[in-house]
């Protein structure tokens, strides 16, 4: 397997990087075990100078054992999908309002998940914190829209037809 790096410009201060055929690797940081490619890994939890990849979300690993199959490791994130792909097909077959509203919902059950289980496997793509606001905020939105959503709506807010007025007059 080949590996390429970008030409980097020669710098005096940094000891120079190690090819892959080279032996002794000069490592400057606490390291465990090389990785697939020979190189050490870093254990620090200290940000690198430079970011070379990208790191793992926490809740990321698997939500079943690893013997299982990949459906049941990645049930949360196929649980979301399915009811996102249910809301699209109601909304395709002309059910708007409850398709839209069950988008929103499979969204807040995302998010509900997020926060409930330590491993959500691909449903884990950023921090904890961050995908529990961004499911939330989300779902939470679509599903009022589609509460409002003209005609007879289910749910009205009379501020918001103020706002309206306001903005339009």
């Amino acid at each position: 397997m080949a590996h390429s790096e970008s030409p980097k410009a020669p710098d005096n201060s940094d000891p120079p990087e190690p090819d892959d055929t080279a032996d002794d690797i000069t490592v400057r940081d606490p390291v465990s075990a090389p990785d697939a490619d020979g190189r050490p890994r870093r254990t620090t939890r200290r940000f690198p100078l430079f970011t070379r990849d990208t790191a793992r979300p926490e809740g990321g690993g698997r939500a079943a054992a690893g013997d299982a199959p990949a459906p049941a490791r990645q049930w949360p994130v196929l649980t979301v999908a399915l009811l996102v792909g249910l809301g699209l097909l109601l909304t395709a077959l002309d059910v708007f309002r409850w398709g839209t509203f069950l988008i929103g919902a499979a969204l807040l059950v995302g998010a509900a998940l997020r926060w409930a289980m330590s491993g959500v496997g691909m449903l884990a793509v950023r921090s904890r914190f961050t995908d529990i606001a961004t499911y939330g905020v989300l779902g939470l939105t679509i599903a009022l829209l589609a509460l409002m959503v003209q005609p007879k709506p289910v749910l009205e807010l009379p501020f918001l037809q103020d706002i309206l007025h306001f903005t339009v007059s």
